[in-house]
């Protein structure tokens, strides 16, 4: 099987990474990617991010990084989550599990996402905010 290039950079950045730093990283990609397709209303969406960039602002240095437990992305975790939107998240998370045979790291990050769903909606939820600071 030939795995997307990306996945395979990935791969090599957990591989490299004996600090653990980059699994946050990776978690918030995966979740990213395999979210893709779970449907958020614009208005919704706008709405939650919005309230959430003012929980991070009101915590200081917005510029400071992400945090999955941060009140910032429980929040907005929190206002979006609903059971067909996590069991939609849940399905891309297998989906990706399936591309990503033979890439040791990312597939235990998966594996991680796919056993505790609840840090896979935060995951995801932190993937709207940092689309949101970065601007795109």
């Amino acid at each position: 099987m030939v795995q997307p290039g990306w996945l395979v950079e990935l791969e090599r950045s957990l591989s490299e990474d004996e600090s653990g730093e980059s699994l946050a990283i990776a978690l918030v990609v995966l979740a990213s990617v395999a979210g893709a397709v779970v449907e958020l209303p614009e208005d919704e969406r706008r709405g939650a991010v919005r309230r959430a960039l003012l929980l991070l602002t009101a915590g200081g240095d917005p510029s400071r990084g992400l945090d999955l437990d941060g009140r910032a992305v429980t929040a907005l975790a929190a206002d979006l989550d609903r059971l067909e939107r996590l069991a939609t998240l849940a399905t891309g998370v297998a989906g990706l599990r399936a591309e990503a045979t033979g890439l040791a790291h990312v597939s235990e990050a998966l594996r991680g996402l796919a056993g505790e769903p609840e840090i896979a909606w935060r995951a995801f939820a932190c993937s709207l905010l940092a689309e949101e600071l970065g601007g795109d």
